[in-house]
């Protein structure tokens, strides 16, 4: 799970990515499903930038009814990401992260412990 938490830390601002995404980065192909249990298991303290992560469709993976979306939508918006009927444009706001930044990101300030 900590690979998935690192990749999510590691989407800018402005940017979203999908749970695929996610999975492939941190080397969990086929992985989508593991990324929502980490998800929904990151310790509170973790601080992820989870309203980042959003379905492959550019859909929330909320009910737009639920306290969830709205805290998503809300955090989008405060960073730029424009949500239209739950939806984000992939094309537009999608994380596309280069070589550079997947190797060479700044050192991991996880507790190795």
């Amino acid at each position: 799970m900590r690979r998935i938490w690192e990749t999510i830390q590691d989407i800018p601002r402005g940017c979203v990515a999908n749970y695929g995404q996610i999975a492939e980065i941190a080397g969990i192909p086929r992985g989508a499903r593991q990324v929502g249990y980490a998800l929904r298991h990151a310790p509170e303290g973790l601080a992820l930038p989870w309203h980042r992560v959003i379905q492959s469709s550019g859909k929330s993976a909320f009910d737009q009814n639920s306290r969830a979306f709205k805290i998503q939508r809300e955090r989008l918006a405060e960073e730029g990401v424009v949500m239209l009927n739950g939806r984000v444009d992939i094309k537009k706001y999608r994380w596309e992260p280069d070589l550079d930044e997947l190797l060479w990101k700044p050192t991991s300030t996880w507790d190795e412990n």
